[in-house]
């Protein structure tokens, strides 16, 4: 990790820069993906199935014997583990529900909202080295709360053609059979454009790598929304000297290991604990499966010493994580003064790894810098809120005068007319 201690303010835009691609490149190859896939749907699916998978597949479609088979595969423990952290996620998703909202703005004058189901989402699940069947979990779940009439999940495939069979079983868990064998840019082209198996969605989530979210990012700007650019995974620890160095060090490995492309930041007061992390770190990664993923991750991170706590919130608020460990005294003060953040986990003992997980939180988290302006995943995300109103002859004789006067001055004399015309018809009733 890179070590710096008080650094100049005029040095913090560069140090929050998260790690990437060559952004000419990135933006070419995945509009040629986009292009292909669009073009020639799913023989371009297998293609890059071949070329990115290096599998040949005659279906793109998971088989209903294919998902029973999976269930069988998996242990109990798993199966039961699997189980909770869905029930602990629908539990907190299930209290998001808004009840219908009305209000009279005037006498006769009623407005009201209700939240009403996205038709059909795309959920996008990262595979290869690391199947993420818990993000299955993140947003099935909410997608089933909402009412989503048509759920269509993409994932790649491993080298036997087959899928992870833990996100099979989260998948038939959480009601979704529409499941497709494909990853990566050409799995969001998939969902966007449509194809001869992959039918075509109104919004898609999940997270990725660099590919996935600037294909994500360019589909949206052909009618397609986006959950948010949720890209390479990051968590910041802020801590004082009463933090535990083989916590913080853990919690830095959890997310380091998830890609090289990931991003870990340690934000501390106290310049002891940062040698004791490193320390810990280096003891810790040995015992990795995934310890070259780490500590190329590491390359790209930082340990950053502040003389006080009001400049390490001051920077983290710069950095917007999209996980923020926050293992201080009176760690719940200090959280009062976080206002950019996907997700805060407050204590010595509420790891990031747990709201990954089963706490019941969502883990689809904005990254890079965008929880400045957005939040992560929840029920709301899969639903669209639509108002109403309603105006009595009563309501209309207080009111359209109000909306002439506006009308007038705006010179919408179309506008103006629209409610004339009604005052008029009142006068002979």
């Amino acid at each position: 990790m890179n070590i710096y201690q008080n650094p100049d303010r005029t040095t913090w835009p560069a140090l929050v820069q998260r790690p990437q691609l060559e952004l000419e490149f990135l933006d070419s190859s995945v509009r040629n993906i986009l292009g292909r896939v669009k073009k020639s749907g799913d023989a371009a699916l297998r293609e890059f199935s071949q070329q990115f998978d290096h599998v040949s597949l005659d279906n793109l479609l998971i088989t209903e014997p294919e998902v029973n088979e999976a269930s069988a595969l998996l242990t109990p423990a798993l199966k039961d583990a699997i189980s909770q952290a869905a029930k602990n996620i629908e539990l907190f998703h299930a209290a998001q529900q808004r009840p219908l909202l009305q209000v009279d703005t005037m006498p006769g004058v009623r407005c009201w909202r209700k939240g009403v189901a996205i038709e059909s989402v795309g959920i996008y699940i990262p595979g290869g080295s690391a199947p993420l069947f818990s993000t299955v979990l993140m947003l099935g779940v909410p997608a089933q709360l909402a009412g989503c009439r048509e759920v269509v999940l993409c994932t790649p495939p491993q080298r036997d053609g087959k899928i992870n069979p833990a996100i099979l079983f989260a998948a038939q868990l959480t009601g979704i059979t529409k499941i497709v064998k494909a990853g990566g840019a050409q799995a969001i082209a998939a969902m966007a454009f449509g194809t001869e198996s992959v039918p075509r969605v109104s919004k898609i989530f999940g997270p990725g790598n660099q590919y996935v979210t600037k294909a994500k990012q360019l589909v949206g700007e052909e009618g397609v929304a986006i959950d948010m650019p949720a890209g390479p995974s990051e968590v910041l620890v802020l801590a004082d000297e009463t933090a535990n160095a083989a916590f913080v060090a853990a919690d830095l490995l959890a997310q380091a290991e998830h890609g090289p492309d990931s991003q870990v930041m340690l934000v501390t007061t106290d310049a002891t604990l940062v040698r004791n992390t490193l320390a810990e770190i280096d003891r810790q990664v040995e015992h990795l499966p995934r310890k070259d993923i780490a500590r190329t991750a590491l390359a790209n991170s930082a340990a950053i010493t502040f003389s006080s706590l009001q400049q390490a919130v001051a920077f983290t608020n710069a950095y917007a994580p999209e996980h923020l460990i926050i293992n201080t005294k009176n760690d719940e003060a200090v959280a009062d003064q976080i206002i950019n953040a996907g997700s805060v986990f407050l204590g010595a003992y509420t790891p990031e790894a747990a709201g990954d997980y089963a706490s019941g939180t969502n883990h689809t988290l904005p990254t890079s810098g965008y929880a400045r302006a957005t939040g992560g995943v929840s029920l709301e995300s899969f639903m669209r809120y639509i108002t109403y109103q309603k105006i009595s002859p009563a309501g209309l004789r207080l009111l359209g005068p109000i909306v002439e006067t506006m009308a007038a001055a705006e010179m919408l004399q179309a506008h103006k007319n629209a409610v004339s015309i009604r005052l008029k018809d009142l006068v002979w009733r």
